[in-house]
């Protein structure tokens, strides 16, 4: 083969790949101008909204109690305070609290000032322009020292008698009674199961009544879990203070609690 001939030969063959290329090119071309313009393919959907309640009985109650101590002297607040605490903290244990169930929440020692008036001398000068009274101020005079404890009773028949007891040893403020569920979250997963059957049923109506078919679940919201107390049956908060140390032992009814779940369930339909 001569050169002219082989030349030629490729020059064929480039140019064969060359056109080749240039229509590929083209149908893809083609093929884009469809989508020009588009937006992403809409899925249908339907969303609803389902709740779910459940009544619980609560079974535990809590309280706080504070003892705060004032002496000239750190050390002195601190074994008055201390002695005082101990003494609560005892009728505590004896009714069967375990140490558990017993927390500090704080712990807190604090200068402790008091405001002096000024003082004017008995007879004062009419021909003086300035005043001989020297003005008052904070003087620090002593220490507080202050120790809030938090109680969890598990047994709630007890819950009166412990209640009034540790006001009747003298601390200064008895904070509560709070009632709830120990343990809240088998509750809420009970409210959430609800909450969803309520939205699946829902759900299944609507789309009966539109005409569509179900094909799967494209979100899922859960707006929190939310716990009421229901104050009708009983149970509130107190506060004991030391006026009422020789009252009798009152009682505390638990009532119940009403746990609610919402959610809301998006649908693809077709």
């Amino acid at each position: 083969m001569n050169p002219t001939e082989q030349f030629w030969k490729v020059a064929s063959l480039v140019g064969l790949v060359l056109v080749l290329f240039l229509v590929v090119v083209s149908i893809k071309e083609v093929k884009s101008i469809g989508y020009v313009g588009k937006s992403e393919q809409i899925v249908n959907s339907i969303s609803v909204n389902g709740k779910g309640e459940v009544m619980a009985t609560p079974d535990i109650a809590t309280f706080s109690f504070s003892v705060t101590e004032t002496a000239k002297t750190v050390t002195e607040a601190q074994t008055a305070a201390t002695a005082k605490s101990a003494a609560a903290l005892k009728a505590v244990r004896d009714a069967g609290i375990k140490d558990k169930d017993i927390q500090t929440i704080s712990y807190t020692i604090n200068p402790h000032y008091e405001y002096q008036e000024g003082v004017c001398p008995a007879v004062m000068s009419p021909y003086s322009s300035v005043s001989p009274c020297r003005p008052g101020k904070s003087v620090l005079t002593g220490y507080d020292v202050s120790q809030t404890i938090l109680v969890k009773i598990r047994e709630l028949d007890k819950a009166g008698t412990i209640f009034s007891s540790i006001g009747a040893l003298g601390v200064q403020n008895v904070n509560g009674l709070d009632f709830s569920v120990d343990k809240p979250e088998a509750v809420k997963a009970q409210a959430r199961a609800l909450a969803i059957t309520d939205a699946k049923t829902k759900a299944n109506e609507l789309a009966k009544q539109l005409g569509v078919k179900i094909i799967r679940i494209t979100s899922y919201y859960e707006n929190g879990d939310q716990a009421y107390p229901m104050y009708g049956r009983g149970g509130s908060d107190m506060k004991l203070e030391v006026a009422s140390m020789a009252a009798p032992a009152p009682e505390l009814p638990a009532g119940e609690q009403k746990m609610t779940s919402n959610v809301t369930i998006t649908y693809e339909i077709k």
